[in-house]
C-alpha cells in the first residue's frame, strides 16, 4: 500500500485459504474483477484470530467494505473427516499445515470485524456464506443452524459465483455509502423487515418451525431447489424470531463474454511471495497447471452442492480463451510440458446446453441427466474434442491429462443422431488413448439400483460399460492404464446388505477400491435433508439411515473386502444370519 501511495484500500478481502493469484481460487477471482473496475483491493489471508487480532488491524479500515470468505471450502470439511476426527493438514495452507483458520471461519472473521469496525460492511461470501444462506443442518453440531447471516452479524451475504454481485456492490456502496442500496442486487442475501413482503416472495417455513418439525425443513429444501432450478426471479424469504431472511434471485449463467472477461485478468497464477520461504501450498501444487473451461452441473447428484452454489446452466468459455491460457502456462519458466487438467466442476460438460433454450427457462427439473438423459439436451462432445485437439498442438506442451472426473453417462448415451454417437465414440477414444495420466476418474458411487435413485446415479450397468470401452481402448493403443472408480458407503437409505452387494460386484471384477469415502452431510444438500430427517423429501418414504459410527465403520469396511480381517468379519457376520434365520424358522 505504501509502495502504491495508497492511504487507505477500498475494499479488503479476508480469506481462510493461503493467497495464490490464480483462478482457481476464489479470492484472487474477486480481487481481480474488483481491480478491473479501478477499486483498490487489498487481501488478508489466513489471519490470526487468537492473540490481539493485529492481523485484522494491519490494513486499517477499507473505504467500502470488508469481504469475507473461509476459503475454497467450507472450514468444517476442511477441518474434520466424515468421523468428526480432526485433520492433520489443509491443503489450502503453505506446508499443509492444520490449524490456520477457525472454525466456522466465516462467523468467527466477520464477527471480529464487526467488533472492531462496527460502522464498515462486513460481506460475506464463497461456499461456506452460500450454502449456509438459509437455516440448516449442521452436521458437526447435528442440530439446526440458523442462517449464517444471522451468527456472523455481517450485513450482506453473496451466495454462488459472485463476480457480478460484488462488482454491483462496490458501484452502489462508492456511490451512495449505505449498504441497504445494495438490497435489490441479484445473488444477494440480506437481514430485513418482517413487513418487507413482494407478492412473488416464495416464503419457507421459519427458522424456529423447522427447528421443531423435520418434515417442514424438509419440505424448505423441496422449495428452494425447486426455485433454483431454473431462470427464477423471485425472492426466497424466511422469518427468524423477529426479522427476515431475504435472498434475492440469481443471475443467469454467464456469457461465454463474461467468462472470458473472467479467466483473461492478468492472474500471476502463482502464490504471493510471503510464501516464498515457506513450503508449499499443497492445493496450488495439483491445480497450477490445470486449466478450468467451464462453470455449473446439471447432475444433481444428491450429495452434491455444486449445482446450488454454481448452478444447473454450465457457463462455458471460448476456445480462444482456454487456448491463451495455456500458451501463458507453456511459456511460464518453471513449466516442464504436462497440463494436469482441463476442465471443471465435470470434465465433458464443456458448451453444453438444451437445443430448445426456452424449454430450459422454465425446466423445474433437478437434473438433465437422471433419471434418463432430457430429449433436449445437446449431449455432443464436438466442441470439447476440437479443443482438446488444438491444446494438443501448443508448443512447449507435451503432455495433457483430464484431471477431472468424466460424466461417463453423457459419454456413453446412446442418441437419435448417428452423428452425435460417432463423435462422443471418438472422445473417448481420443480421452482415453491421449489423455489419461495413467488414471482415469470417474464416479458411479454404488452399484445398488435403491441407492443410486436416492443419489440421482445412474445405473451401474453405464460404468461396466465404460470400463468395458477403457480396456478395449488400452488394448488397441497397448497401454497399460487403470481406471479409478470414487464410491460411497452409509448415503442415506443405504444398508449393510447393499455394501454386501456392492462388495460382490467389486470382487468379480477383481477392483480393490482406493477412492472411498463414508458420507459426510454438508449444508444444503438433498442427502443431508435425507440423513437429518429419515426421509426422501420429495416422496415422504421413510429411510435407513446409518448415524452411528459403528454402522458406518461396518459399511466402509465392506469397500475392503479383500483384506483378511473384513473377510472374516463378513463370514462371521453371514454366520450369524443365517444361525438367526434358522432359529426363526424352528420357532
Amino acid at each position: 500500500m505504501q509502495t502504491l501511495g495508497w492511504q487507505a484500500a477500498d475494499i479488503i478481502l479476508v480469506s481462510g485459504d493461503a493467497f495464490v493469484d490464480h483462478p482457481s481460487f476464489g479470492t484472487a477471482v474477486i480481487a481481480r474483477v474488483l481491480e478491473k473496475e479501478g477499486f483498490k483491493v487489498a487481501v488478508i489471508p489466513q489471519p490470526n484470530w487468537q492473540d490481539d487480532l493485529r492481523d485484522f488491524k494491519k490494513l486499517g479500515k477499507p473505504n467500502l467494505f470488508f469481504g469475507v470468505s473461509a476459503g475454497n471450502m467450507d472450514s468444517m470439511i476442511n477441518h474434520y473427516t466424515a468421523a468428526k476426527r480432526k485433520r492433520s493438514d489443509d491443503a489450502y495452507t503453505a506446508g499443509g499445515k492444520a490449524g490456520q483458520r477457525p472454525d466456522y471461519a466465516s462467523n468467527v472473521y466477520s464477527n471480529i470485524l464487526k467488533q472492531l469496525y462496527p460502522e464498515t460492511p462486513v460481506i460475506l461470501g464463497g461456499i461456506e456464506a452460500s450454502m449456509r444462506r438459509f437455516a440448516h443442518y449442521d452436521f458437526w453440531q447435528d442440530k439446526i443452524l440458523n442462517s449464517i447471516l444471522i451468527s456472523s452479524k455481517a450485513d450482506l451475504l453473496v451466495y454462488g459465483m459472485g463476480e457480478q454481485s460484488i462488482r454491483e456492490i462496490a458501484k452502489q456502496l462508492k456511490e451512495t455509502n449505505n449498504i441497504k442500496s445494495c438490497y435489490n442486487i441479484k445473488q444477494c442475501a440480506y437481514i430485513g423487515e418482517i413487513d418487507d413482503i413482494q407478492d412473488s416472495d416464495i416464503e419457507l417455513f421459519s427458522f424456529q418451525e423447522v427447528v421443531k418439525d423435520k418434515l417442514k425443513y424438509a419440505a424448505n429444501f423441496v422449495k428452494i431447489e425447486n426455485e433454483t432450478n431454473y431462470n427464477s426471479n423471485k425472492r426466497i424469504t424466511q422469518i427468524t424470531e423477529n426479522k427476515k431472511i431475504i435472498v434475492n434471485p440469481a443471475f443467469p449463467a454467464l456469457s461465454e463474454k463474461e467468462m472470458d472477461e473472467i479467466y483473461d485478468l492478468p492472474y500471476t497464477r502463482l502464490p504471493h511471495q510471503r510464501y516464498s520461504k515457506k513450503q508449499a501450498i499443497p492445493a496450488y501444487e495439483m491445480i497450477k497447471n490445470s486449466v478450468n473451461i467451464h462453470r455449473g452441473c446439471f447432475g444433481a447428484c444428491s450429495f452434491c452442492t455444486i449445482a446450488a452454489h454454481q448452478g444447473k446452466s454450465i457457463a462455458s468459455r471460448s476456445k480462444k480463451s482456454i487456448l491463451n491460457e495455456l500458451q501463458k502456462i507453456a511459456e511460464m519458466p518453471d513449466f516442464k510440458g504436462h497440463i494436469t487438467d482441463i476442465g471443471g466442476p465435470s470434465a465433458n460438460m464443456y458448451k453444453m446446453q438444451g437445443f430448445d433454450l426456452n424449454i430450459c427457462k422454465t425446466c423445474k427439473r433437478p437434473s438433465c441427466i437422471f433419471p434418463s438423459v432430457c430429449k433436449n439436451l445437446n449431449t455432443s462432445h464436438e466442441e470439447l474434442l476440437n479443443l482438446y485437439q488444438d491444446a494438443l498442438k501448443i508448443k512447449g506442451i507435451t503432455k495433457i491429462s483430464i484431471g477431472s472426473g468424466i460424466r461417463y453417462d453423457i459419454a456413453i448415451h446412446e442418441t437419435k443422431n448417428p452423428k452425435t454417437n460417432k463423435i462422443n465414440q471418438k472422445y473417448l477414444e481420443l480421452l482415453i488413448s491421449k489423455f489419461v495420466s495413467g488414471r482415469l476418474k470417474v464416479a458411479p458411487e454404488h452399484c445398488s439400483p435403491e441407492v443410486l435413485k436416492l443419489m440421482r446415479k445412474t445405473s451401474f450397468s453405464g460404468f461396466k460399460k465404460l470400463r468395458k470401452i477403457f480396456f478395449n481402448v488400452n488394448d488397441k493403443y497397448e497401454l497399460n492404464q487403470q481406471i479409478i472408480p470414487y464410491f460411497i458407503s452409509s448415503h442415506p437409505g443405504c444398508k449393510e446388505e447393499h455394501m454386501a452387494e456392492l462388495a460382490k460386484e467389486l470382487k468379480s471384477i477383481g477392483y480393490k477400491p482406493e477412492q472411498v469415502q463414508s458420507f459426510t452431510p454438508t449444508p444444503m444438500t438433498l442427502s443431508t435433508v435425507m440423513y437429518y430427517t429419515g426421509i426422501n423429501p420429495y416422496t415422504g418414504e421413510k429411510l435407513y439411515i446409518a448415524k452411528s459410527q459403528k454402522e458406518k465403520d461396518k459399511q466402509l469396511s465392506y469397500f475392503f473386502w479383500y483384506k483378511p480381517e473384513n473377510r472374516k468379519s463378513k463370514k462371521e457376520r453371514t454366520n450369524k444370519n443365517i444361525s438367526i434365520k434358522n432359529r426363526n424358522k424352528t420357532r
